[in-house]
């Protein structure tokens, strides 16, 4: 993994673990970060050996959103550019940055994110974008944008009511109101509450690792799955599932699984192949 200066990135038995490194400004979102993370995910998804991801944190607050200071240069530059122009060019930045958050869904591995304090505006649309959540006690939620004049634009309000209930979300996103871990927990948002942050990455790693030991072609293909139904009807769905199978079902792992068992012992898969390696 490359040094990079607002996250830190690391792979150990298959988990791959990307923490947001800047404690001293509680995790904002600088210029950088939006750069690093999507190339960062990229370069886990062409990492064999990876087949889970955790998002964690460092310091007292996950996140408290996009640096101020990014966001008052996009409401404050005046670059001599005619209007039009300058607006069609803000609304292709608000597209980049949603990107940088779109990598992690679109991702073929699950993705842990593990929580503590607070978690505040682009904070929850990198969370919903996670395939699971979990939080400390000291742990809430934000929709901030709303307390800024501002509509949330990128991902919260597509994604947010998909993970709760519907009225939840919105009653979150008009009033920008602070959402607790217990509360979280009682409405789904998060899988589970920990006492402290080393307690919750001791368990999501753990979850992470049990992923890990699973086919890496069965895991991608759920992932896929569970990503496409959600967006597409019944029918849809176990449409495409089918046409996955009729390509992956006759996989060495499934041999494997099979002899595993028989010979009571725990399956070995081996990693899936670097999309890089295909032919060009």
């Amino acid at each position: 993994m490359a040094d990079y200066e607002s996250i830190a990135v690391s792979i150990e038995d298959g988990v791959a673990r990307i923490t947001l490194n800047r404690p001293e400004k509680r995790n904002a979102m600088s210029a950088a970060f939006w750069r690093e993370l999507p190339a960062a995910v990229a370069a886990i998804g062409d990492t064999p050996e990876a087949r889970a991801v955790v998002i964690a944190s460092t310091g007292p607050h996950f996140t408290t959103g996009i640096d101020l200071a990014m966001l008052a240069g996009f409401v404050l530059s005046d670059s001599g550019i005619e209007d039009g122009r300058r607006r069609e060019s803000l609304r292709r930045t608000v597209l980049e940055l949603q990107e940088s958050f779109n990598a992690l869904e679109r991702l073929h591995l699950p993705v842990l994110a593990a929580v503590q304090g607070g978690c505040i505006g682009g904070g929850i649309d990198m969370i919903t974008t996670c395939d699971m959540r979990y939080c400390t006690e000291d742990a809430y939620f934000v929709v901030k944008e709303i307390e800024v004049g501002m509509t949330a634009d990128l991902g919260t309000l597509q994604r947010l009511p998909r993970v709760m209930p519907d009225g939840l979300a919105r009653e979150l996103a008009y009033t920008g109101r602070t959402m607790d871990a217990a509360e979280a927990k009682a409405c789904g948002f998060v899988n589970g509450v920990f006492a402290d942050q080393t307690a919750m990455l001791e368990q999501v790693t753990d979850v992470a690792r049990r992923i890990a030991g699973h086919s890496p072609l069965a895991i991608a293909g759920t992932k896929e799955m569970l990503n496409y139904g959600r967006d597409h009807s019944v029918a849809d769905g176990l449409n495409h599932i089918a046409t996955w199978q009729a390509g992956m079902f006759l996989s060495e792992d499934l041999r494997e699984a099979a002899t595993a068992m028989q010979q009571q012992r725990a399956p070995v898969f081996k990693d899936l192949a670097r999309a890089s390696a295909l032919p060009k």
